[in-house]
C-alpha cells in the first residue's frame, strides 16, 4: 500500500506543478484584463464624440457609444472568466482531486484512469485531462456505480463500459493523507472523517462524499418539478446546493446564477449556505424568504405578520381567549377547501360583488365608485373579466383627459406657475423649448408659451392619478377581500362541504385585522393571490429554476402562487414532514399530491431516508420520536447516547447547563446550541445564563449563523446543525401537547455529535415512551 501511495503522490506532485504554472499564467492574464477594463472605463468618453446637432451626428454618437460599451463588456467578461478560473486553480492547490475511476469503454481494451475534482484541469497542451470536473458526464460513474457494468450519458448518447476500480483520496495541501479502494459506495472512511469534524459558520460542499441517491438529485434533468423528501440530516439541502452548481455547469451558455432563486426559511439560513457555491467556483443564486417577498408586495398597504410571530403565538398564547379561533383560522386558510372557495369567490365577481374606489382630483369627484361599478357590470358581460377591467381603465383615462382640458382655465394653475422656483422654471423652459424644436445655442430663442407651461403643470399634477389608474388601483382589493368574510354564511355559495365550526369567529377576527391595516400571516398569501387574480399576475419570466427549502411549511396558496409567479421556471422542492412545525401542518400539501402543479408526467419524487448529520446513537434516539421513524437509517458513526437529566427547579437547571457548556467547550465543540421551544423561553434562558462567556441570543431577524454558544428557538434552528445541542427544558409542562412532537424532533435532530436533554420536573411524554424501550435509546442521568 505504501508503494501505491508513493506512486500516487508522484502524480499529485506533477499535478500540483501544473496547477502552479497555470496559476502564474492566469495571474498575468487576469492582471492584463483588469488593466484593460480600467483603461476603457477611464477613457470611455475620450473615444466617443458626442454630437446631437443633426440626425446623422446623433446616429454616429449612438454607434460610437455602442462600440465602446461593447468593448467594455467584452473586457469585463474576459476579466470575470479569468478571475473565476484563477480562483478555481487556487482552491485546487489545497485539494486537487478526491476520486478516481478506472474505466474501460465498450469496444476498447484500454483502461482509462479518470481523476475527479472540483474543477477541470488539462496539461500544458490543453488536450489531455489531468482532472475531470465532478459535474462532467463521466464523473457520474464515480457516484452511481460499483465495479462492473456502468454507463454515463453525454449529449451524443449513452457511453457503456466497465468500471474496474474506484478510489478515494484525502489530499490536503498537495499531500495524500488517505487513499481507499472503494468497491460498493463512496466509502464510509472519508465520509466518517468529513462528518466527524466540527461545524463552522457556513455549510460546505459535499462533492467528495456525494452518495448515489444524492447524485440522482444533483443530476436530475427532466420534467418541471423534482420533489425531495428527506429525513433530518439526510443531505437534501446540501444536494440541492450542488444541484445548482451542476445546472450552472451543464447549462453555462443559457443559464446564469441570477436566473436561479432559492426560497429559504430565514435570513440566517441564507448566511449559512452562502459559502457552498463560491467553494465550487460558482456565483451565488438569488436568495429570498417568502416573507420578504410578501413584505415587498404588501408593506405599502398593510403591516404583515411574519410566520415566526404566527408560530410564537401558537406556541405561547394558549390562554388567549381568541387562541382556538386563530388556530382554526390558520389551519383552514391553508387547506385546498379554502383555496377552492376563494377561487370560486373570484369567479363570482364577474357577475356581482366588485368594489371600486372613486376617482378624485383636488378634492373633487371625477367618477364615483358607484359609476365605475355600473360601467363594469353594464358593459358586455360576455367579455372576459380582465377585458372588462381594461375597458374601465381606458374609460377612466379619457375622463382624466377631459379633466385636464377643464383644469387649464382654473386659477390654481396660474398660482402654481407663480410659485415655480427658478430651477423648476428653467427645467420647464428647457423641456418646452426642446419639444418645440429649439436646440443648442438656439434654445434661448424660444419664447415661452404660457398655455404650454400651464398644460405641463396640469399634466404633472395628474400623472400620479393616471399611473394609479393604469395599475388598476381603482379596484378596492382590500374591501373585496374583506367582503369574503363579512357575511359568514356566504361561504356556502363557494365551497363544497362545511366550514370549520369557528368560522364566524374567524371572519370577525379577519375583518378586525383588515380594518386595523394588518394582515395575519395566514391571510397574506390569499390576499395577494386575490389581488393578482383581479389585477393580473406580476410574473418573472427571467427565472429559470426555483428551489424551495423547508417546503413542508408552505400552503397550497403559496405553491400555486409561486408557480404563477415564475411561469418559465423548473422547481426543486425539499422538505421533511416530520419537521412540519407550523400550525397548518396537519392541513399541508402532501408532497405526493404536488404533482398536480405540473402533472405526474412532469414530476419526480425522490426519498432520502439515511441521516448523515448525527451519530448513530442520536439518530437511533430521534427516529423513535416520530411516526414511521423506523424508515430512517443512520451511518455507522459511533458516539455517546443522548442524555436526559431531570432537575427540580430552574435554578438547578441553569447551574447544570452552565457546567455542561464549560465541559463541552473543553471537549473542543465549537458550536453549542441551547434550544428552546419559543423566543419567549429563549429570552428567559438567555437572561438566566448570562454568565456564560460570549453567549448569544438568536431571534427572528438574525442575519448570520453564529458560532460559539447560542440560545435559539427550535423553529429558527431548522436547516442548521450544531456540534452539540442542549434541549433547555423537555418537561411535560413545555412539551406536553402532542402537536409539539415535530418541533421537539426538529430540535433534537440539530445535534451532530452530542445531545443533552434537560427536564424541569416530569419529562415530556415523548421521552417517556422512548425510555420504556428495553434497550433505552438515551442515558437517564440522575444527580
Amino acid at each position: 500500500m505504501k508503494m501505491k501511495i508513493d506512486h500516487e503522490q508522484e502524480r499529485v506532485n506533477r499535478v500540483m506543478e501544473t496547477i502552479s504554472q497555470q496559476i502564474n499564467k492566469a495571474e498575468d492574464v487576469t492582471s492584463r484584463h483588469r488593466t484593460e477594463v480600467v483603461n476603457i472605463r477611464k477613457h470611455f468618453w475620450d473615444e466617443v464624440k458626442v454630437n446631437t446637432e443633426t440626425f446623422d451626428d446623433y446616429l454616429e454618437t449612438i454607434i460610437g457609444l455602442r462600440q465602446e460599451a461593447q468593448a467594455l463588456s467584452v473586457s469585463q467578461s474576459n476579466h470575470r472568466h479569468t478571475t473565476k478560473r484563477l480562483a478555481a486553480l487556487r482552491r485546487m492547490q489545497e485539494n486537487p482531486y478526491f476520486g478516481r475511476i478506472d474505466f474501460i469503454e465498450e469496444g476498447t481494451s484500454t483502461v482509462e484512469q479518470i481523476y475527479i475534482g472540483i474543477s477541470t484541469l488539462t496539461d500544458t497542451s490543453g488536450e489531455n485531462f489531468l482532472i475531470y470536473d465532478w459535474r462532467a458526464p463521466v464523473s457520474s460513474v464515480y457516484y452511481d456505480y460499483s465495479p462492473g457494468a456502468a454507463k454515463y450519458t453525454t449529449p451524443g448518447g449513452a457511453i457503456h463500459g466497465t468500471l474496474k476500480k474506484k478510489w478515494q483520496y484525502l489530499i490536503r495541501g498537495g499531500i495524500i493523507q488517505s487513499l481507499f479502494d472503494t468497491s460498493l459506495t463512496i466509502g464510509d472512511e472519508i465520509l466518517q472523517q468529513v462528518l466527524g469534524k466540527g461545524t463552522d459558520k457556513h455549510m460546505h460542499n459535499i462533492v467528495a462524499t456525494i452518495q448515489q441517491e444524492q447524485n440522482h438529485i444533483i443530476r436530475h434533468d427532466h420534467g418541471r418539478m423534482l420533489i425531495v423528501h428527506g429525513a433530518a440530516g439526510s443531505g437534501k439541502t446540501s444536494a440541492a446546493m450542488q444541484r445548482i452548481a451542476f445546472l450552472l455547469y451543464k447549462y453555462r451558455d443559457v443559464i446564469t446564477a441570477d436566473q436561479i432563486i432559492l426560497f429559504s426559511p430565514n435570513s440566517m439560513f441564507n448566511s449559512y449556505v452562502s459559502n457552498v457555491l463560491p467553494e465550487l467556483g460558482e456565483e451565488n443564486m438569488q436568495q429570498v424568504t417568502f416573507q420578504e417577498y410578501l413584505n415587498h408586495r404588501l408593506r405599502s398597504s398593510f403591516q404583515v405578520e411574519n410566520p415566526y410571530d404566527q408560530l410564537e403565538f401558537v406556541l405561547t398564547a394558549v390562554g388567549d381567549p381568541s387562541y382556538q379561533t386563530r388556530l382554526a383560522g390558520i389551519r383552514f386558510k391553508a387547506t385546498n377547501r379554502f383555496f377552492e372557495a376563494f377561487t370560486s369567490y373570484r369567479k363570482s365577481l364577474e357577475f356581482s360583488g366588485m368594489v371600486f374606489k372613486g376617482i378624485t382630483f383636488r378634492g373633487e369627484k371625477i367618477v364615483t365608485a358607484k359609476q365605475i361599478e355600473e360601467k363594469f357590470y353594464g358593459s358586455d358581460t360576455s367579455l372576459p373579466f380582465h377585458s372588462r377591467l381594461e375597458i374601465i381603465k381606458e374609460w377612466l383615462i379619457k375622463k382624466i383627459n377631459e379633466v385636464q382640458k377643464f383644469e387649464l382655465t382654473k386659477p390654481w394653475v396660474e398660482e402654481e406657475v407663480e410659485l415655480l422656483s427658478n430651477e423648476e422654471y428653467d427645467k420647464a423652459f428647457t423641456y418646452l423649448a426642446k419639444k418645440s424644436g429649439f436646440k443648442g445655442e438656439a434654445l434661448y430663442d424660444y419664447e415661452l408659451d404660457t398655455n404650454a407651461l400651464a398644460l405641463l403643470i396640469v399634466r404633472k399634477k395628474l400623472k400620479p392619478l393616471r399611473k394609479r389608474i393604469k395599475a388598476l388601483h381603482f379596484v378596492n382589493i382590500k374591501t373585496i377581500y374583506k367582503q369574503f368574510f363579512t357575511d359568514p354564511n356566504q361561504i356556502k355559495l363557494w365551497m363544497n362541504g362545511e366550514a370549520p365550526k369557528e368560522w364566524q369567529g374567524i371572519c370577525r377576527m379577519t375583518v378586525k385585522m383588515l380594518e386595523e391595516g394588518k394582515l395575519h400571516y395566514e391571510d397574506a398569501t390569499p390576499f395577494l393571490f386575490m389581488k393578482e387574480l383581479i389585477q393580473g399576475f406580476q410574473t418573472n419570466s427571467s427565472i429559470k429554476h426555483v428551489l424551495i427549502d423547508e417546503a413542508q411549511d408552505y400552503s397550497p396558496f403559496q405553491f400555486e402562487f409561486l408557480k404563477r409567479l415564475f411561469p418559465r421556471a423548473k422547481m426543486t422542492v425539499l422538505g421533511d414532514f416530520n419537521q412540519a412545525i407550523f400550525a397548518h401542518a396537519n392541513e399541508m400539501v402532501d408532497f405526493n399530491t404536488l404533482s398536480g402543479l405540473y402533472g405526474p408526467d412532469e414530476t419526480e419524487a425522490i426519498n432520502l431516508s439515511r441521516s448523515y448529520r448525527s451519530t448513530k446513537p442520536i439518530v437511533d434516539f430521534t427516529r423513535e420520536l416520530v411516526p414511521n421513524g423506523d424508515q430512517i437509517s443512520s451511518i455507522e458513526r459511533d458516539g455517546e447516547k443522548p442524555i436526559l437529566t431531570q432537575k427540580s427547579n430552574h435554578a438547578e437547571l441553569h447551574d447544570s447547563i452552565a457546567a455542561k457548556v464549560a465541559d463541552l467547550q473543553k471537549r473542543q465543540y465549537s458550536t453549542i446550541a441551547i434550544i428552546c421551544k419559543s423566543v419567549a423561553e429563549s429570552i428567559t434562558a438567555y437572561d438566566s445564563l448570562g454568565d456564560i462567556e460570549d453567549i448569544k441570543l438568536v431571534k427572528n431577524g438574525s442575519t448570520e449563523y453564529q458560532q460559539g454558544v447560542v440560545v435559539i428557538p427550535a423553529y429558527l434552528a431548522k436547516g442548521i446543525e450544531f456540534d452539540a445541542v442542549i434541549i433547555y427544558d423537555a418537561s411535560a409542562q413545555i412539551y406536553g401537547d402532542a402537536g409539539l412532537r415535530r418541533l421537539f424532533y426538529t430540535a433534537c435532530t440539530r445535534a451532530m455529535h452530542y445531545l443533552q436533554i434537560y427536564s424541569v420536573g416530569k419529562p415530556s411524554p415523548f421521552l417517556q415512551n422512548v425510555s420504556l424501550l428495553e434497550d433505552s435509546r438515551f442515558q437517564l442521568e440522575t444527580e
